[in-house]
């Protein structure tokens, strides 16, 4: 009798354990458990924690709470400017309400992962490629937008979404590059000119300091032979002194208002007259000049046969020409 009661004590032991290992659930902090009866979901969803459940009725599925990262794969897309991209993304999002994550989408991550890369796709197509790479902040607000439009319907929401990369083709990248150096030089030399335009303003002034003291100018000179004379590879040329060159200019006496050089006076009148026989007394005989012809010629002039007239009695020096011979030339 003994034996057989310490027999069904311990077979309902057993039975205890087993039926309490089977019922017995833990939840863990970041979980939250659904419970579904001949398939049939439970209002009731069981907190973290120790829980019972109906062995062989209830089934437990714990879904959790936890921020997840979800990495969106690299999409080829053409932007609205004509420029091919691939754009990768990462998406943070959580479940808010375990029960529609679990039965109003079959998988809700397949599902975020899917509608983030169609998402992701049209914000390519619908973006300039300058505002891919320096406007994310917008993009990135709309393309959160566009995801967590049907992700609310899932029980899940869309913490945020952000653009990781932009690739581009090498092509456009060596474009980008001589743009920005092009703009680079640009702005080089509007600064430079700039710079000239205030050194012109500053040389201005000085040079109106300077006119006032002569001196200035000569002692600044003196001070940039001594900034390049500091160079030991360089060859110095000293510039002849300026204000020499004005003491030189000073004390050149100024010519006469009358005098003319005979080289280049235009020729003589023909003719006697006072005007063509009168010459300044300063005026030597000029080098250039052909020497006067004692019977009075110009250069050129053949002689003539008399000066004067049979009742002057003036005939040339020249001997007469001989007779001609009467026997003729001799051979």
């Amino acid at each position: 009798m003994v034996e057989e009661l310490l027999t069904a004590v311990i077979a309902a032991g057993t039975g205890v354990a087993l039926y309490v290992g089977a019922a017995a659930r833990v939840v863990k902090q970041y979980e939250r458990g659904l419970v579904f009866r001949f398939g049939r979901l439970r209002d009731e969803i069981r907190g973290p924690g120790f829980t019972v459940i109906v062995p062989v009725v209830d089934r437990l599925h714990k879904v959790n709470m936890q921020i997840v990262t979800l990495p969106v794969p690299a999409q080829e897309g053409i932007t609205r400017d004509n420029v091919t991209v691939r754009v990768d993304a990462v998406v943070y999002f959580k479940v808010v309400d375990p029960a529609n994550a679990i039965v109003a989408v079959e998988d809700y991550r397949f599902a975020v992962s899917q509608m983030a890369q169609t998402s992701l796709r049209s914000i390519i197509g619908k973006s300039d490629l300058d505002d891919l790479l320096s406007n994310r902040e917008m993009l990135n607000q709309g393309l959160e937008l566009m995801i967590d439009s049907p992700a609310v319907g899932w029980g899940v929401q869309i913490d945020r979404v952000e653009i990781k990369d932009v690739s581009l083709p090498e092509t456009m990248k060596r474009s980008m590059a001589r743009q920005a150096e092009a703009d680079r030089e640009r702005r080089a030399r509007v600064i430079n000119a700039d710079a000239e335009l205030q050194a012109s303003h500053k040389l201005a002034e000085a040079a109106e300091v300077m006119s006032e003291q002569p001196a200035a100018l000569q002692l600044r000179l003196l001070q940039t032979v001594v900034a390049v004379a500091a160079e030991k590879n360089s060859t110095l040329v000293l510039p002849f002194p300026v204000e020499l060159l004005r003491f030189l200019e000073r004390a050149a006496p100024a010519a006469p208002a009358g005098h003319e050089d005979p080289a280049t006076a235009g020729p003589a009148t023909e003719g006697p007259g006072p005007a063509a026989v009168e010459d300044t007394p300063d005026a030597g005989p000029s080098l250039d000049a052909p020497p006067p012809d004692p019977a009075g010629l110009a250069p050129g002039e053949a002689p003539p046969a008399a000066l004067g007239g049979p009742a002057d009695g003036l005939y040339l020096d020249a001997p007469p020409p001989p007779p001609p011979d009467p026997d003729g030339p001799r051979g």
